[in-house]
């Protein structure tokens, strides 16, 4: 049976591209991270420096809208380079919006160059690799910037305590996700719940939902890039659909079911169409700020999540 192919040049508005280069080093030692205190190479550190700016390149030239989150394995954001990046994105017409996860461990004066309506910081907080009042100053600095960001932890039962604190000294008005946390068991009903009162979609990323043959924007209006150019429906999925140095990204793109058994990563299930994420989070989808109509009432977003995961996955 022929395989349908997309249309030569599709017509496309806008797609998110999701970057993760060379980049595999990191300042912080969390135990649960495979590039905790990675230092690389002066060779490494050039590669990783030729494919940003190589990336860069392709996004200035595209003739369509363009979003971009930056999801290094490790710490970007305490290398000029990635601040540049970032704020050179931010200002070009067509980029929509510009995100990248950051430890906030590196300078944030870079921010009041950068076109800040545009670009989203996607903040995670490490008990045991800073302080709680050093992060609390520094999301100070992104208040006083008039910076778009979202906090976050990974949420160890142990770590409750410093999560907690965390919530009760952030602005009020700074979304807390809480990302599960893959330790072989359960949570305990009352860390559940406790969890929940903190971040109230933490529902969601507990659950790891049946997802293949669901629809997915993933390898449609979304795809994920590496530091070589080549092209994937997302990070979880490793058969490549081609090069975005070598072809016309247009010609990758095509409405494709997801292939993988389950999804349970944030970045990953948001693509779901089934889960209209775009409801809960708008504008600040990237940067996992929820920014969308329905966060003030989040109710139908967790039923539909509800429903996904009934498809026949379990609760982590």
């Amino acid at each position: 049976m022929a395989v349908a192919r997309p249309a030569p040049h599709a017509a496309l508005e806008h797609l998110t591209v999701l970057y993760r280069g060379p980049l595999s080093s990191c300042n912080y030692g969390c135990p649960y991270c495979p590039f905790a205190k990675r230092r690389e190479s002066p060779e490494e550190q050039e590669a990783d420096r030729a494919a940003l700016a190589r990336f860069v390149a392709w996004v200035e030239a595209q003739p369509f809208e363009v979003s971009v989150l930056f999801t290094p394995w490790g710490e970007a954001l305490i290398w000029p380079r990635y601040q540049q990046a970032v704020t050179h994105l931010s200002r070009l017409p067509h980029v929509r919006q510009v995100a990248i996860q950051t430890n906030l461990s590196g300078p944030l004066g870079w921010l009041a160059d950068a076109g800040r309506t545009r670009v989203g910081l996607w903040a995670t907080y490490h008990p045991g690799e800073v302080s709680l009042e050093r992060f609390l100053t520094r999301t100070r600095e992104l208040d006083a910037l008039g910076a778009r960001y979202s906090v976050g932890v990974v949420g160890v039962p142990a770590h409750l305590p410093d999560i907690q604190a965390l919530r009760d000294a952030l602005n009020p008005a700074t979304y807390l996700w809480v990302n599960a946390f893959h330790d072989g068991r359960p949570y305990t009903r009352a860390e559940r719940e406790a969890l929940t009162r903190i971040d109230p979609l933490f529902e969601v990323n507990i659950r790891r939902y049946r997802t293949r043959g669901q629809p997915c924007a993933a390898g449609d209006t979304a795809i994920s890039v590496d530091g070589h150019g080549t092209v994937r429906r997302c990070h979880f999925i490793p058969v490549p659909l081609g090069n975005i140095y070598e072809q016309d990204v247009r010609d990758l793109l095509a409405p494709r079911p997801c292939a993988r058994p389950t999804c349970h990563c944030h970045i990953g299930y948001v693509q779901l169409p089934a889960l209209g994420a775009q409801d809960v989070y708008g504008a600040g989808l990237l940067a996992r700020i929820p920014e969308g109509p329905d966060w003030a009432d989040p109710g139908a977003y967790l039923d539909r999540a509800r429903q996904l995961w009934r498809a026949g996955a379990t609760p982590r």
